[in-house]
């Protein structure tokens, strides 16, 4: 039977023991996310099947199926059919947010980069049913989407909202953003581009915070910004949620008022509901990398 007669040709390869994700690792270091699913179901797989097409980019593997080949460049003017700003989500879920952001921006372009397939084909529903023309979805991981994938200088803002905050100290070495990171940010990003960022949690915040402030390739848009009192994080060590409780002051500050191009999705509302203070930071790539 060939691809054209075999309906299931176009699924991506299941997770196998020898991949990167069983592994657990990245070019040697631990990756930010865990395969809790990856089979499609229903609607989903039939929203697959018939669209990825039109909207997934068919990116060839290297050791894994959410691998990159180093080979491959995202073409995002040929992809989209014309020249104009393009907005990259790591991490998008279920869409919420960069489908949004589309319907709203007709101007952009948006890549949705997220490695868990079942998010991919809820993006593609939403895609569909709205007729959007200006979002394609990447089955990959994000280092590798940011270190070859996309050429350098080549977007206009990076969203990072809501990463897994893996909150338990020994599982730490696993979180998105961090200092090795940073930089992988800032090869894609044009001079002046913005990487935008959120979390939930107050650890993970001041990591990111820290990122920003140690980095020779961003400026923090909002430096010094919402310290004292107005501080997200001030707000987080009273409460105690997420932390010990503490009437300790955040003197720093430096972060940004909530991005209003962000919708409030399902993840963001239960996160307020379990009374988790949102913090959100906004960097700015430097005219010149390292300098």
């Amino acid at each position: 039977m060939s691809d054209s007669e075999d309906p299931t040709a176009f699924l991506p390869r299941a997770v196998t023991p020898g991949s990167q994700a069983a592994h657990g690792t990245y070019q040697g270091q631990p990756v930010s996310f865990v395969r809790r699913g990856t089979r499609l179901q229903g609607r989903r797989e039939r929203a697959w099947l018939e669209h990825q097409k039109a909207y997934a980019v068919d990116v060839p593997r290297h050791v894994a199926d959410t691998s990159v080949h180093p080979d491959f460049i995202f073409d995002a003017v040929k992809v989209f059919g014309r020249r104009a700003p393009l907005i990259v989500e790591i991490g998008s879920g279920l869409g919420d947010a960069v489908v949004h952001a589309a319907e709203q921006n007709p101007e952009k372009d948006f890549l949705a980069v997220e490695v868990y397939l079942p998010g991919l084909a809820q993006t593609l529903l939403k895609v569909a049913s709205r007729d959007l023309t200006n979002v394609r979805v990447v089955q990959a991981n994000a280092p590798e989407v940011l270190s070859t994938m996309l050429q350098p200088a080549s977007v206009s803002e990076v969203w990072v909202f809501f990463p897994d905050p893996w909150h338990k100290t020994k599982h730490n070495k696993r979180r998105m953003v961090k200092d090795s990171f940073a930089p992988l940010v800032a090869r894609v990003l044009q001079p002046g581009g913005l990487w935008r960022l959120a979390t939930d949690w107050s650890d993970y915040a001041r990591q990111i915070r820290d990122v920003a402030r140690a980095s020779e390739d961003f400026d923090n848009v909002h430096d010094g910004e919402r310290a004292g009192a107005e501080s997200p994080l001030t707000e987080a060590r009273l409460s105690g949620v997420d932390c010990d409780p503490s009437d300790e002051t955040d003197t720093e500050g430096g972060w940004a008022p909530r991005f209003p191009g962000r919708i409030l999705t399902g993840f963001e509302n239960k996160a307020h509901l379990a009374g988790r203070t949102i913090f959100d930071l906004t960097l700015r790539r430097r005219q010149s990398l390292h300098g």
